[in-house]
């Protein structure tokens, strides 16, 4: 199995941003984080991300959209929930992927 780049991002080389939250916003933001498995970084970060896409304000490599006509409602639902995961678990589930596709492949 050929391994997978290295993720662009780190948090040592992220950039960093500090914010205010409003009283019990933190409190609210960790119980989410927790129950979708995710840091509170992650959760914020999936969060901002997706209501960037939604608006269209990110670059092209991340703006698929998800009312994209290209896409069927299959893949939507797919985008939409691998967008939803953390950094980590996307890459564990890219890399799952390709194991199972290289495997398939030397089975043939």
């Amino acid at each position: 199995m050929r391994p997978l780049k290295q993720a662009i991002y780190s948090s040592r080389t992220a950039d960093k941003f500090v914010v205010r939250l409003p009283d019990g916003m933190r409190e609210r933001i960790a119980e989410v984080a927790r129950n979708h498995h995710r840091s509170m970084n992650s959760e914020i970060i999936a969060r901002l991300e997706q209501s960037l896409i939604q608006e269209g304000a990110l670059g092209d490599e991340l703006s698929m959209r998800l009312d994209s006509p290209e896409l069927s409602l299959h893949e939507r639902e797919l985008l939409q929930r691998f967008r939803q995961l953390s950094h980590r678990q996307q890459n564990a589930l890219v890399s799952l992927i390709a194991h199972d596709a290289e495997a398939a492949a030397n089975a043939n």
